[in-house]
């Protein structure tokens, strides 16, 4: 039996608890615990729930490009008249960290939107692809950072106004330490993986302004190697926060999902009067929101009104137990009876190898 349920009832607790008086008892503690943590499961609330995550996420966002588009056009006319290439490279990279706004902004408008009978999950997973963009800029500007670091290595050239260096490298740790603490705060929050990668990205470029500093003051005692031989360090960072970001991604790409919130979820289904065993359970992230598939056991005596109470009972536990938690798909199995074939046998030559 399975049971597409969209879950649709407010506080009132009016639902199914007046069919099930019997159960009234062993439901207190989670009645105060409802009392105590209001909210609704009402599929309008779920919506602004999404849409107030979205909006969150844009904000983060719009106010970091703006800090971060401040802070390279600065540091890019520090660049014009002082020709350093350790500056040059972290310009580069700050500003590629600020036009990661737009594909994820897309994403983020994307998400919005209902799902389709083509798209029936919706958008959610556009964030994902915008990951995937934000990766392939920070490698990009890797290159960059790492050719000119190079070039000028093997054709070095002295540094003009290495104080006004130093200063916009002080500058440029500030706004991505800022903007960095900003997205990380907010992805984290809302549970976009793109976004905390963006804000660990943010916080790289923080470190290598301060390397520029080091260039700068290399570059005041006369060495004039010390400059790209920073860029190249800077390279080093650029890439280390390449391959954090990119696991990240990957990781979202595949579903995964942190074994700790499928822990959770088992622990809140056990729960359930009526739940006798937790079967198969699924998580997957859309976007920055999770839906859920799972299996229950449940009596198979019970009439299917009953075994659909239990159903509806376990996605309300779900809901309230695994943050970020959006839908719950639940299939209760009949518990197996002595003698009894398996119900499921007919789809067995259906399973993959």
């Amino acid at each position: 039996m399975s049971d597409r349920h969209e879950h649709e009832h407010q506080h009132g607790h009016a639902h199914h608890h007046q069919d099930q008086r019997h159960h009234r008892r062993s439901r207190l503690p989670h009645r105060l615990t409802h009392l105590l943590t209001p909210h609704s499961h009402d599929t309008a609330d779920k919506v602004d729930s999404a849409l107030e995550s979205s909006a969150r996420g844009m904000r983060a966002l719009w106010v970091s490009l703006a800090v971060l588009g401040v802070t390279a056009l600065a540091q890019a006319a520090v660049v014009v008249v002082s020709g350093s290439v350790a500056l040059l490279g972290d310009t580069v990279h700050n500003t590629a960290d600020a036009l990661t706004a737009v594909p994820l902004g897309i994403a983020f408008v994307l998400g919005r939107r209902a799902a389709t009978r083509r798209f029936t999950y919706g958008y959610g997973r556009a964030e994902d692809l915008a990951g995937i963009v934000i990766v392939l800029t920070i490698a990009a500007s890797a290159a960059f950072a790492g050719w000119t670091a190079i070039e000028r290595l093997l054709d070095p050239r002295p540094v003009q106004h290495i104080p006004a260096v130093a200063v916009a490298a002080l500058v440029g740790f500030a706004g991505n330490e800022w903007v960095a603490r900003y997205r990380i705060r907010v992805g984290r929050s809302i549970g976009s993986a793109a976004l905390v990668a963006d804000g660990l990205h943010a916080r790289t470029d923080g470190f290598t302004s301060l390397a520029v500093l080091l260039g700068a003051g290399g570059a005041a005692l006369g060495w004039q190697l010390a400059d790209p031989i920073v860029g190249l360090a800077i390279t080093a960072a650029i890439t280390l926060v390449l391959r954090d970001a990119a696991r990240e991604v990957f990781r979202r790409v595949l579903d995964a999902v942190d074994p700790a919130l499928v822990d959770r979820a088992e622990r809140a289904l056990r729960t359930v009067p009526g739940v006798q065993e937790v079967g198969e359970l699924r998580l997957r992230w859309i976007g920055h929101r999770l839906r859920a598939e799972v299996a229950v056991v449940v009596d198979g005596e019970v009439t299917v009104r009953q075994a659909h109470a239990i159903a509806v009972e376990a996605e309300h536990a779900l809901l309230h137990a695994v943050p970020r938690l959006t839908a719950a798909l639940v299939h209760a199995d009949p518990a197996h009876a002595p003698g009894e074939a398996d119900p499921h046998l007919p789809l067995a030559h259906h399973a993959t190898a």
